[in-house]
């Protein structure tokens, strides 16, 4: 009897990299840039979260979840399509790659979850799964959103 798989779509920014540390740095080396995220390469070397890689390596690895990266683009920059594909690629391999989504309206996608340190501004609100808001009290890390959705196996 084969499992039909729970589909998950995970952020980039903010979830599994690091923007908000490189973003507040860029400000602090170049006084007055309005977008730093639109500096070559800003995407291609964001740090990773703790336990992000690892977290988003063992949900693609399970028997209950098909992940999907899901992130809206950059309009200042339009290089950050290649850059967080090649992103995802030094991360994930060509694997992740065939499972990266770049899309301003996260509502187009149809799945059971959407990870997001947002609730807004990109249809996540409008979401018609359910919104793990990552970052905030209910969902602080990568282990609280494990525990979560080792949870949601066990009651199906």
């Amino acid at each position: 009897m084969s499992v039909v798989k729970k589909i998950v779509y995970i952020d980039l920014d903010d979830v599994i990299f690091n923007f908000s540390k490189a973003h507040a740095d860029a400000i602090e080396k170049v006084h007055g840039i309005i977008y730093p995220q639109s500096q070559l390469d800003f995407f291609r070397k964001l740090e990773p979260l703790n336990d992000a890689i690892e977290s988003v390596k063992k949900l693609m690895n399970s028997d209950y979840y098909d992940v999907y990266f899901l992130t809206a683009p950059s309009l200042p920059n339009p290089l950050c399509y290649t850059e967080k594909c090649l992103s995802i690629k030094d991360h994930f391999g060509q694997a992740g790659v065939n499972k990266l989504i770049i899309s301003p309206n996260k509502a187009l996608s149809r799945g059971d979850y959407l990870i997001d340190d947002n609730a807004f501004g990109r249809g996540q609100d409008e979401f018609q799964g359910m919104l793990i808001h990552f970052g905030t009290a209910s969902f602080p890390d990568w282990d609280s959103v494990l525990d979560f959705l080792a949870d949601e196996i066990d009651k199906s």
